[in-house]
């Protein structure tokens, strides 16, 4: 790319290995250069910065460039995705929509065929707009993306778990292929549903990991964001000039959002994952297809183990039959209806009907997403009252082989 505007302000550069474990990174933040020695970071409120001089220019001059808010979030981001840049902007599909900028027409895009809807979505607008052709394979075969390397190859966009379905890529392998046989290609993974916490694709072999902040990351479903880590930082550069010529970076007060929300990651992270552990086995011995990577009967068991640091606290399963889906999601009490994840409060839901709505059905159904599956989203109750919620409303669906009292 040509005509990239300077560095942004202060931007973050990974140089040196992480003092600490994970729960203490993320909850030391560096605010060294605040003359006030604030413990908190400031919220650096405002549109345009006063310059020393006619022809004199500042770090900052105006908040759409740089603010130092973001400034301090995408540091502190930077050190725990490991990435040599980090960058905010305005929501998930806001970063996703910023990566897929560095495709040009004619160029192709690589992507799984278990993707979030709202991902699928975009990369349909490319295809008609852009002339961005994606071609969609099954990432759980690394072999299967061999055929589609080309020099056409630009990105190649990996989930892993996906969403719905909790399928598992192997990423150093699809990113050793991509990168022997497709030098100027880009892997590209979005890591939202593991966080940083548990997964860092750029330690896999990725050259981008990205997040919709919006959810793990911040915690509290109070704000939008998204989050771009690069590898490279001329990848990085690449990808501000965007974020600053669309004006999508993040504001100053969402960035004080997420660096206040990204600093609980791991306590959170450990009491969701833990329940979602007994839920899923609870689950699976009731009879139910289970889809979780932390269970022994999930055929990408060890791949996921040898990436992860943990399974996660997002699964799906199946009732075989649309109907009883319908009346446990209508049924619970504690689990909210959502399309989202990653909140304090856990989340029921239908993809079909919900998030993976605007995927046609006949391609849902190409692509083996089952109309009755059922994601649960766990949060941090007390898992005894969710499995107890959860019974009831399983009793209610009649999807129980024995109704309790």
């Amino acid at each position: 790319m040509t005509d990239i505007l300077p560095s942004s302000p202060a931007a973050s550069v990974v140089n040196a290995p992480r003092r600490y474990r994970f729960a203490t990174e993320v909850v030391t933040v560096d605010n060294s250069d605040d003359p006030h020695n604030a413990a908190s970071v400031p919220i650096y409120q405002t549109a345009t910065f006063k310059q020393k001089g006619a022809t004199a220019s500042g770090e900052y001059d105006y908040s759409r460039s740089g603010n130092p808010t973001r400034t301090h979030v995408e540091n502190h981001l930077a050190k725990i995705m490991g990435a040599e840049r980090a960058l905010v902007v305005t929501s998930g599909m806001g970063a996703l929509d910023v990566i897929t900028r560095l495709v040009r027409s004619g160029e192709e895009i690589i992507a799984g065929d278990d993707l979030y809807g709202g991902t699928n979505r975009l990369l349909s607008f490319l295809a008609k707009s852009q002339n961005v052709k994606t071609h969609h394979i099954d990432t759980t075969q690394s072999d299967s993306i061999l055929p589609f390397l080309s020099d056409k190859t630009r990105l190649v966009l990996l989930e892993s778990p996906t969403n719905p379905l909790i399928k598992i890529t192997d990423i150093p392998t699809i990113s050793k292929y991509v990168h022997e046989r497709c030098p100027n290609a880009l892997v590209v993974v979005d890591n939202t549903m593991m966080s940083p916490y548990l997964q860092r694709p750029l330690e896999l072999g990725a050259d981008i990991s990205y997040h919709s902040g919006t959810k793990y990351l911040s915690g509290h479903h109070d704000l939008m964001a998204g989050v771009i880590g690069a590898k490279d930082a001329s990848v990085g550069e690449e990808l501000y000039y965007v974020i600053n010529a669309t004006g999508c970076g993040l504001g100053p007060f969402d960035s004080w959002l997420l660096l206040r929300g990204v600093k609980t990651l791991a306590v959170r992270m450990d009491k969701q994952q833990a329940s979602c552990i007994r839920i899923a086995d609870y689950l699976e011995a009731l009879g139910f297809k289970v889809h979780f990577p932390g269970l022994l009967s999930h055929p990408q068991y060890e791949l996921h183990k040898s990436m992860s640091s943990g399974p996660g606290a997002v699964l799906s399963f199946e009732t075989g039959d649309t109907g009883i889906s319908e009346r446990i999601v209508e049924g619970t009490k504690l689990w909210s209806i959502s399309v989202s994840f990653g909140c304090v409060n856990s989340l029921i839901s239908m993809p079909c009907r919900m998030s993976h709505a605007s995927i046609p059905a006949h391609i849902r159904a190409e692509r083996s997403l089952p109309e009755d599956l059922i994601r649960l989203c766990v949060g941090i109750e007390d898992v005894e009252d969710l499995l107890e919620d959860l019974e009831q409303a399983l009793n209610i669906a009649g999807a129980l082989p024995t109704p309790t009292k």
